[in-house]
């Protein structure tokens, strides 16, 4: 039974989560050819506070220029 776990920063809709975990049980499903009643995938979302990167806090980082 693959199990999969995605931590994402917060912030996507239900229809993108949606995407992603029906394309990420396909994938599993296609390239090692489990079952799809035995895949688990599930979303675990954090917000920037919860996060460092780089060694930079999150909400600290500077927006990309447009």
């Amino acid at each position: 039974m693959p199990l999969i776990q995605i931590s994402m920063l917060e912030g996507r809709t239900p229809e993108q989560k949606k995407a992603l975990l029906s394309a990420v049980t396909e994938a599993v499903h296609t390239s090692i050819g489990a079952s799809l009643p035995s895949i688990r995938v599930w979303v675990t979302e954090f917000s920037a506070e919860d996060y460092m990167a780089e060694g930079i806090w999150q909400p600290e980082k500077a927006s990309p220029p447009a």
